[in-house]
């Protein structure tokens, strides 16, 4: 297992660098002032830029991702459960601890950011979870278009909810992490929000991946995702792994919600609908039911929607991140990382 993570970790740092390398070409093909030290510090604050999007992306196709190697269910409430994780923390650090900006002492921010996720992750989780046993489970066995419209059904009345309970205005969250704290690297002055975003979302990331690769429910998990049946047979309590497999998925939702206030400042009742779709197309790019590969789809889409900044193409940012699916899909249809399997019956 140790092994197994040094090699990920390896070939990760080795995409980041080559990432860093794409970001360097995209920035000195658009720049007009082709100095080289200019073009080093805007490609190195770019770069910074897409891993922070990037890691959010991560943490809600990680949750997509998941519950379709389950159950094979496309969850396309997990967006709007991402939604109500942002709006969740928002109420938390506001309403609750009263704070409207920057933290200024380290100590006093780590610990309300620890407040933050160790209420909002439990809390999403068990929204998770109360989702799939009321919504999901009666219809385990139903035809695949029942759950699926579900599914739908569950994103419109969490979406609904909130539009009419809470707010239909965008609301402007508390930015704990002032984006006046900076670091210089390579003459570029890069955002310690941006390093907080990508580190909380590697560290998620890591931690689930010694769970499901170290403890029983995590070897049942496993089990279960590769023949439930079979599972069940073994003695692997099946509902206890699929609401565990919910409440893990929804709690790294409600971590996405607090690190998208953080990073974009505003949330509103919509984004649901476009961070599900785009962490979606992050599972299915690195293929769908693979973890990592939804961690190296989330990066890829991140980079593609700054590159397209870059390049000065930032109406067309959706628009390529699908054309980059779609290419992939033609070549590789299980994703970059995916592996083609038999239909089950």
């Amino acid at each position: 297992m140790l092994r197994r993570l040094l090699r990920t970790a390896a070939i990760g740092v080795a995409l980041l660098v080559v990432g860093f390398a794409l970001m360097y070409a995209m920035v000195w093909f658009a720049a007009i002032d082709k100095t080289p030290d200019k073009i080093l510090s805007l490609a190195t604050a770019q770069f910074f830029n897409a891993l922070a999007a990037g890691g959010i992306y991560i943490l809600v196709a990680v949750g997509y991702t998941m519950v379709y190697g389950i159950i094979e269910l496309i969850n396309f409430a997990h967006g709007d459960v991402v939604m109500v994780g942002a709006f969740v923390a928002y109420f938390i650090s506001f309403k609750f601890l009263g704070y409207t900006g920057a933290i200024a002492d380290p100590l006093l921010l780590l610990g309300v950011l620890a407040i933050l996720f160790l209420i909002t992750m439990p809390l999403l989780g068990l929204l998770g979870v109360g989702i799939e046993r009321f919504a999901y489970r009666p219809l385990r066995n139903a035809p695949r278009l029942a759950p699926l419209i579900t599914a739908i059904g569950v994103s419109f009345i969490l979406n609904n909810f909130v539009q009419a309970v809470v707010t239909a205005s965008p609301v402007p969250t508390p930015q704990l992490i002032s984006l006046q704290s900076r670091f210089l690297v390579f003459g570029a002055s890069i955002p310690w929000l941006y390093v907080v975003i990508f580190i909380v979302s590697l560290g998620l990331m890591a931690a689930l991946q010694l769970f499901v690769g170290r403890t029983r429910l995590g070897r049942a998990m496993r089990s279960t995702a590769q023949d439930r049946e079979a599972a069940q047979l073994m003695g692997v309590d099946i509902n206890t792994t699929i609401a565990v497999t919910f409440f893990i998925g929804s709690a790294l939702a409600g971590a996405a919600g607090i690190v998208y206030g953080l990073y974009y400042g505003q949330i509103q009742f919509t984004i649901g609908f476009f961070v599900g779709l785009k962490a979606f197309t992050a599972a299915v790019l690195g293929g769908i039911g693979n973890t990592v590969g939804a961690a190296l789809g989330g990066l890829m889409i991140g980079f593609i929607e700054v590159s397209a900044v870059v390049v000065g193409l930032p109406r067309w940012s959706e628009a390529l991140v699908f054309a980059v699916l779609i290419i992939v899909l033609v070549m590789r249809p299980s994703g970059l990382l995916g592996v083609s399997t038999a239909e089950r019956a």
